[in-house]
């Protein structure tokens, strides 16, 4: 038997090694900086400890810190650090589960007699999370039958239901059956699939960051348990630098500004996850749905409407009974049967499809509708605009021929991208979700060639992508275009999905050329995603300072005395009746704190107009964020003002 081991790098070179190196061995043999930066191997394409043992032949590739996996990993084994500083300091608590999340990770607990953690504990708990990193407890792996892991586990209720498979913990399955189980020796043990850091010296640049309700498993019906949030990251740096991005994201935070800038709200006796909208806020809306409608026209769609509500004969029919209930309103019962609140607008659409006999002469057939539905989101996920109950979706449905599909999605793509720019955003990221091939519908064939049309849309437009495999609906492929805002955060808005499901289920059919009657491919698309969530991810993305043509202020006059109001009124009346949005605020007030409160409402352009503007038709012109400029013509700042808004498309 040899004394060396052959191992195959990422690049396919081939690596000797001795008999039993571990995959941190093998990243010391490689560097000293690969193996201090190290924290887990993929071996095989499996996820390993860096202890695990090398075989002949092993394909393995190391895994940074700075990966998305490490980071995962960093995160995870935080997360157990966590879970034993709890069970430390409160005798009589017991913990469920605690998955890595973005940018961090929580872990559930209950506490005894209901208790709650208080903002003092998440202190106490960082102390001792601390000591913890202090020892460097190692990470041990073990698997464990499961009659031993229930007895391991006998005072964790949460813990023995996992076991027992009544829950669905993918940190615990393992490929044999058995328990798969993680040691820090010697206080503390947890379910767990792994891999993690070495030792949790490894750890330590975290922060706990909040506590929360969840309910164990998502379920209202079950128990409330209590969900610390924390964040982990693979430096100082990077930690400290994550938290000057949180302190601005809080800042850009729509609920707030919606309130500070009088926008929209939502008043408690509505119920949750439903707005009101404010004359401001609904200006900007107006705005929004207006640039839509116009697009759509120019984009030969024809505008369409339906009811708030339908017989559930119709969601039976579309499938959202059998597969969607649990996200819509209960039915209101009528005399002649039950009436579900709509979840989405497509079956509607397909019923206005077939309406008639349809030509291919009249495909491809592009209806749209600024259509409102209602979703029942669970309490605990709502989050303001991001999250809601009733929303309009800018929401278009294509019906085409297979021949179609193609040049439809690349027109379909060009059209995202030119209204997602016309807003504002530049950098874009994409997903596209392939076939599951156990659980779709229509053929091989039309799959490929739907799969085939997105991809070539996307290469075409030379926009970065990643492949989701078998992540798609069962109903056909689909695109989900990702923005970044101001301070780098990625929003997922826009969508293209082709269906193949609604035109079966609504026997949709078209009479082709040869006269035979054909099936049509319904291809599903919103460029806003939806009216609300757009408008939140505008009002971050802006921080509320919202660009002149979306403004709903444009321009707010000053006099600077109150004999000088009449002349400003002339000026609020000429922009108006020139299309512009524009304001005065008399002169009752000193002139630096209604300055202050215009800066304060983010207004685009602020006029300060005194004696000399008055007897010159001049104005002091000063812009967001810009440099005062004094005697400026009132045309010449009209011009400007007409080039900035017409900027945006």
């Amino acid at each position: 038997m040899s004394d060396e081991i052959t191992i195959t790098l990422p690049d396919g070179s081939e690596r000797s090694v001795p008999a039993g190196t571990t995959v941190a061995g093998l990243a010391s043999s490689i560097g000293s900086r690969l193996a201090k930066a190290a924290v887990i191997g993929a071996v095989n394409g499996t996820e390993r400890d860096l202890v695990w043992p090398l075989e002949q032949g092993d394909a393995v590739s190391i895994i940074t810190e700075t990966d998305e996996r490490g980071l995962f990993t960093i995160r995870h084994s935080t997360a157990h650090v966590l879970a034993q500083a709890v069970l430390d300091l409160f005798p009589g608590a017991t913990f469920a589960i605690g998955p890595p999340i973005e940018n961090g990770f929580y872990y559930d607990f209950e506490l005894p007699d209901g208790g709650t953690f208080t903002p003092d504990d998440l202190d106490r708990l960082d102390v001792r999370m601390r000591e913890i990193i202090k020892e460097k407890q190692p990470f041990i792996r073990d698997e464990i039958a499961e009659d031993v892991a229930l007895e391991l586990f006998s005072g964790h209720k949460y813990k023995c239901e996992i076991i027992r498979g009544a829950a669905e913990d993918p940190m615990s399955a393992t490929e044999t059956g058995l328990v798969r189980t993680y040691e820090n020796p010697p206080r503390f043990i947890d379910l767990c699939r792994g891999p993690h850091v070495p030792d949790t010296g490894r750890l330590g640049h975290f922060k706990l960051m909040r506590v929360a309700g969840a309910y164990w498993r998502g379920d209202e019906r079950n128990p409330m348990l209590q969900r610390i949030y924390g964040t982990a990251w693979a430096s100082k740096k990077d930690l400290e630098a994550y938290l000057v991005r949180l302190e601005e994201a809080a800042e850009r935070d729509h609920r707030k500004l919606a309130t500070e800038l009088d926008l929209l709200s939502f008043p408690s006796e509505l119920g949750g996850g439903l707005a009101v909208w404010h004359p401001k806020g609904a200006i900007v809306r107006k705005l929004m749905e207006d640039y839509s409608r116009d697009r759509h026209e120019k984009g030969d769609y024809q505008f369409v409407v339906t009811p708030h509500l339908a017989n559930a004969n119709l969601f039976e029919t579309s499938g959202h009974l059998d597969f969607y209930k649990d996200g819509m309103y209960p039915p209101m019962e009528m005399d002649n049967g039950s009436y579900y609140p709509k979840p989405m607008n497509c079956p509607m659409h397909c019923l206005i499809y077939r309406s008639r006999q349809r030509s291919y002469r009249e495909l491809p057939l592009r209806l749209f509708e600024l259509g409102t539905v209602y979703r029942y989101e669970r309490a605990g996920t709502l989050h303001g605009l991001m999250r809601i109950r009733g929303f309009t979706q800018d929401d278009s449905h294509i019906y085409c021929t297979e021949e179609e599909l193609q040049d439809e999605i690349a027109s379909l793509l060009d059209f995202v991208m030119s209204v997602l720019r016309a807003f504002g955003f530049t950098e874009f990221t994409a997903n596209l979700s392939t076939k599951d091939p156990d659980k779709h519908v229509g053929s091989d064939e039309i799959w490929d060639k739907a799969t085939n049309a997105l991809q070539g849309a996307l290469e075409r437009y030379g926009l970065e992508y990643a492949v989701k495999e078998g992540d798609a609906a069962f109903y056909g492929p689909k695109i989900d275009i990702d923005i970044k805002d101001a301070i780098g955060r990625t929003w997922q808005l826009s969508t293209i999905q082709c269906d193949f499901n609604l035109p079966d289920r609504f026997d949709l059919e078209y009479v082709a050329a040869d006269g035979s009657r054909k099936r049509p491919i319904m291809l599903h698309r919103a460029l806003f995603g939806s009216i609300e969530r757009f408008f939140g991810v505008l009002l971050e993305h802006y921080a509320g300072a919202f660009p002149a043509w979306l403004a709903p202020i444009q321009v707010r006059i000053l006099p600077v005395r109150d004999d000088h109001d009449a002349h400003a009124r002339l000026l609020v009346a000429s922009l108006r009746a020139r299309g512009y949005r524009a304001d005065m605020v008399e002169a009752d007030e000193p002139l630096g704190g209604r300055i202050r409160k215009a800066k304060l409402e983010k207004l685009p352009y602020v006029l300060v107009i005194g004696d000399d503007d008055v007897a010159h038709s001049t104005v002091g012109v000063n812009p967001r964020g810009g440099e005062v400029e004094r005697n400026v013509s009132f045309e010449s700042f009209v011009e400007h003002l007409a080039a900035d808004v017409a900027g945006h498309s």
